[in-house]
């Protein structure tokens, strides 16, 4: 009976009162990511135990502070995400969450579907030695201009990897049928990533749902896990509360102490010649966001990156009217430090975007697979015109 509440703080007093509530209680920040981000004005959703949620909503109240309840039975709104029955048992579910035995079965079913167009490569393992695996798609060598996408960083993140999946899918369905896909793939590669924090996507199936870390161990401490997305070396060290091992944000030992992230970095770095663009997706909050999240200066081509997102969310509207909102990570989320994005863009790769997906905060995390199809069929409009952009714009 985990509840997930939205408040927002009118003022200073609000926001602190929800600062102190978090130091006395155990509190799952789902939006923002931390406690420290907590701001007048601005929503913020949590999940909280069945035992503190009587106390904190009586809190909430005293201070005559409005809030609402997302979710009311956490572990009923678990089982409600998987609303679609399975098409033929034993073919990958495009509409369904697949767990990793399933995405790692699926990766090699693509490769001997479309040899031509498809490979896998192993970029390295986990901290629990699972495979990292990017599938390379696209119908010609190296020395072509290359996108690379990943999904899954955060562990709890579903709907992620669940569209980098359908990227791949429609990739090899559509070619030769669908113009903008058939251009894209004969002049250009993608480098995809299904599942980056493969340990803690299995973690977040079999043990705990709301995980979001990467598994590993953590020196003098009993908290397991570091942010991946924390932990790149794009002003890694510049918020002092991300150095909590415990912290849902805790960025690591040192820049890339990951194994996931070390082998995601030494890839792209071996093939910094033809990637020009990076795109990482993320959940929830409907928003594409480009640099930078460390700092609330603007990159010097800002104006190029916000038209490439204004006519990408305007594309992805056109399916279901889902309306998404754009700019740099600070100022339009929250600021950020180590983020797979920063270190993107720093290393020279100038297009650099994430997409938080659906929803707003309804489901959040748990976005019922019934939305998959449609969250998928709207993402791939606008990553089709990135591409699209990137082809054209960039040399």
């Amino acid at each position: 009976r985990e509840k997930v509440l939205r408040v927002k703080p009118q003022d200073e007093k609000q926001a602190n009162i929800i600062k102190e509530l978090a130091k006395t209680n155990q509190l799952d920040f789902w939006y923002p990511d931390a406690i420290h981000h907590v701001a007048p004005n601005m929503t913020i959703d949590f999940r909280v135990s069945e035992k503190e949620s009587q106390s904190i909503q009586s809190s909430l109240d005293q201070n005559k502070m409005h809030y609402e309840i997302l979710i009311h039975d956490l572990q009923e709104e678990i089982e409600k995400q998987f609303d679609v029955k399975e098409d033929i048992p034993g073919r990958h579910s495009y509409a369904k969450y697949n767990n990793w035995d399933k995405i790692a079965a699926w990766t090699e079913k693509m490769v001997h579907k479309h040899p031509e167009m498809v490979s896998r490569i192993k970029i390295g393992t986990t901290v629990e030695d699972n495979p990292l695996y990017v599938l390379k798609i696209g119908r010609r060598d190296e020395r072509r201009k290359a996108i690379f996408m990943d999904c899954g960083i955060h562990a709890r993140e579903w709907i992620s990897p669940a569209f980098c999946q359908w990227f791949v899918y429609q990739a090899g369905k559509t070619y030769g049928k669908n113009k903008i896909m058939t251009k894209l793939l004969d002049r250009m590669n993608f480098y995809v990533l299904p599942v980056f924090n493969v340990d803690g996507y299995i973690w977040s199936w079999t043990q705990n749902r709301m995980w979001r870390k990467n598994r590993s161990k953590n020196q003098n401490s009993n908290c397991i896990g570091t942010d991946l997305n924390r932990n790149f070396n794009a002003s890694w060290n510049s918020f002092p509360n991300t150095n909590n091992p415990c912290a849902e944000v805790y960025r690591g030992p040192e820049p890339e102490s990951e194994k996931e992230t070390k082998a995601v970095t030494d890839f792209i770095r071996s093939h910094l010649k033809s990637i020009k663009a990076y795109i990482t997706f993320h959940s929830y909050s409907q928003m594409l966001l480009f640099p930078y999240g460390y700092t609330s200066k603007l990159p010097p081509n800002h104006e190029d990156l916000a038209k490439v997102a204004k006519i990408g969310t305007d594309v992805l509207s056109t399916r279901y009217e889902t309306r998404y909102i754009y700019g740099p990570i600070a100022s339009t989320i929250y600021p950020t430090s180590g983020s797979s994005l920063d270190w993107a863009y720093n290393l020279g790769i100038k297009h650099t975007f994430a997409f938080e997906l659906r929803d707003k905060g309804k489901f959040g995390f748990l976005l019922p697979e019934s939305q998959i199809k449609s969250t998928c069929k709207e993402t791939l409009l606008a990553v089709k015109f990135i591409a699209k952009y990137i082809l054209k714009h960039t040399s």
